[in-house]
């Protein structure tokens, strides 16, 4: 317990992967609960850490890892069993000299927060299930079938990873080896996945906030992001006209195929519109930046256009100019999008991400999910968002769950509320 203002207040652990997906809402989630009262303790790896001067007010405990780089080329789940187990030494010294022992041993409350979509769990649980049956999408089924009882999901939008048999069975082992939690966090809002949201209680049968979207409700300041900003392409959204530009980014993890890039490019250049470009460096195979783009497309778009290696992405949203995000469909980054009303094409390439763009494109209506990988159709989804009337009536229906998040986050919506309960919770 620490002492905050006459009063002592629970001093509250979080731990993330180093992944920037996952880190970002933690630190998010931390910078809320801090500003309820709470002391901070940030546990996390030596990839990709977080810069304890941005946070000031936390305590920041380093694990050691024993790894030099995320390793994007084999298996997930191996991945993060060995973080896991090289990590744990560290984490229980830690917590060791902050409460006494790990939670575990000494039986405390564990409470488990998500990142991912809550409509994301119960495709998780139909995808276990179907493995535990013997039973592997990729041999068996027709993918575009609906899955039964399981409205709007199709086959090919359950959640997959590059090994689907052996790596999804590991995983699956790695999820039912935790903890039976206390309460579950979730950084989504009530009123948008209320349905899942009952389906997660009835699972775990404990207390579920549903706190989101968190970069709303956090204070702003100071960034979560491990990238560095290209903060000039706001200057440059600036001088463009109200939603003409098309937002590209595939966020902090994923590593793209050349051939598709430059299938992008020619779609983008074909389409005629404004548009920003983040290509992280390091993420296209066999490039270090741009080497990919075909001769003559930066001549060519020079003047509509603006490829960056990282943009400041909620501020981007946030700008008049923008008119369209075509997205991975990673939670946060759809949470993003619908927080500022921008209708989406979504690319989803694994894990949440198809049952996100799932949601997006089929069930919310606020998006189109590319299907194709030719520059033909990529033309067609830019203009289709960007300038017909198509792309008006995605965004008339964005602009209205922009405002169902600003009612949740604001006091007495769903999302505020959500979070009141959790302190209450935590504090008791």
């Amino acid at each position: 317990m620490e002492e905050h203002g006459g009063r002592r207040w629970p001093l509250v652990v979080l731990a993330s992967s180093p992944f920037h997906g996952h880190m970002t809402p933690t630190l998010q989630l931390a910078k809320a609960l801090h500003a309820h009262g709470f002391s901070i303790a940030i546990a996390h790896s030596n990839l990709n850490p977080p810069n304890p001067s941005n946070h000031p007010s936390f305590i920041f405990l380093p694990l050691s890892d024993n790894l030099s780089t995320i390793d994007d080329s084999g298996s997930f789940s191996n991945f993060i069993q060995t973080l896991n187990k090289n990590c744990k030494p560290s984490f229980k010294e830690h917590l060791t000299r902050l409460i006494g022992t790990v939670a575990v041993d000494l039986n405390l409350a564990a409470i488990v927060f998500r990142s991912s979509s809550a409509a994301y769990f119960p495709a998780y649980l139909v995808r276990q299930q179907l493995h535990q049956e013997g039973r592997f999408l990729e041999q068996d089924y027709v993918m575009q079938e609906m899955v039964p009882n399981h409205h709007p999901l199709r086959y090919k939008d359950l959640p997959f990873s590059k090994s689907p048999v052996e790596d999804w069975q590991q995983l699956v082992a790695i999820i039912s080896q935790s903890i039976r939690p206390s309460a579950v966090i979730w950084n989504t809002i009530k009123v948008l996945e209320h349905e899942a949201l009952t389906q997660i209680h009835k699972h775990y049968q404990v207390p579920v906030f549903a706190v989101g979207p968190l970069h709303k409700i956090a204070p702003t300041n100071p960034p979560t992001s491990f990238l560095e900003e290209d903060t000039s392409c706001i200057a440059w959204l600036d001088k463009q006209a109200p939603k003409s530009v098309i937002y590209i980014s595939f966020g902090s993890l994923m590593t793209l195929d050349k051939k598709v890039l430059t299938e992008m490019a020619c779609g983008i250049a074909k389409s005629n519109q404004r548009f920003i470009w983040v290509v992280r460096p390091g993420s296209v195979c066999d490039s270090e930046w741009t080497e990919f783009l075909p001769e003559g497309f930066i001549e060519e778009t020079r003047e509509r256009g603006l490829t960056v290696k990282w943009a400041p992405q909620k501020e981007v949203l946030a700008h008049f100019a923008v008119g369209g995000f075509w997205s991975h469909c990673g939670w946060n980054s759809t949470l993003e999008s619908i927080s500022d009303g921008i209708p989406m094409i979504c690319q989803p390439f694994n894990i949440d991400q198809m049952v996100n763009a799932r949601y997006v494109s089929y069930v919310w209506k606020i998006g189109l999910e590319l299907e194709g990988l030719e520059s033909g159709e990529m033309e067609s989804m830019i203009r289709r968002v960007i300038v017909d009337e198509e792309g008006e009536e995605m965004r008339v229906r964005a602009i209205g769950m922009k405002e169902m998040v600003k009612e949740a986050v604001q006091n007495g919506g769903c999302s505020y509320d959500s979070l009141e309960e959790l302190v209450g919770f935590i504090s008791s």
